[in-house]
């Protein structure tokens, strides 16, 4: 089974994913752990969005053939990706379908007040899921930049709202 972790930016996607690894056989793939990890020691003030996103497709290239392992010792993927555009998240809806694996979307509608209060706090604490601060012009732009799942993508999905 493939899971899709899906909400805006504090909407606990990664607190989420891993409660959800604790209660069933899963692998978590968090972006932000691998962006933090991988790519931003080497990122330059002038790297834009552009860079991010094709790092992302290079680490969810790799993602893709673990998943295949994955299911072929029946663990299930839980992918904490942001997700945050309907084309991402199919993507992964069409790699399931076409090598037959289950997917189920989880979608995490939480508001904007308190989604940045929640990454103010996060910023602070530096607490276990903090990997690198969101500031407010990467919040604001998220706000444009997410799209809310369809009631088309929710059927047979999960809700988690505050």
């Amino acid at each position: 089974m493939i899971h899709l972790i899906v909400g805006n930016t504090g909407s606990g996607k990664t607190t989420y994913a891993n409660e959800l690894k604790r209660k069933i056989n899963g692998i978590v793939f968090s972006i932000d752990t691998w962006n933090n990890v991988l790519f931003l020691p080497d990122k330059k003030e002038t790297d834009g969005l552009d860079w991010f996103l094709e790092r992302i497709e290079r680490s969810e290239r790799v993602m893709l053939s673990l998943i295949h392992q994955l299911e072929g010792s029946k663990t299930d993927a839980i992918l904490d990706l942001g997700l945050a555009k309907f084309g991402h998240r199919e993507k992964f809806r069409k790699f399931a379908e076409m090598n037959g694996y289950n997917i189920k979307l989880h979608f995490l509608d939480v508001s904007k007040a308190k989604r940045l209060e929640r990454v103010l706090k996060r910023n602070t604490e530096k607490g276990d899921t903090f990997e690198f601060e969101v500031t407010q012009d990467n919040f604001n732009f998220m706000e444009t930049w997410f799209e809310k799942p369809s009631e088309n993508e929710m059927i047979d999905g999960f809700l988690i709202s505050e």
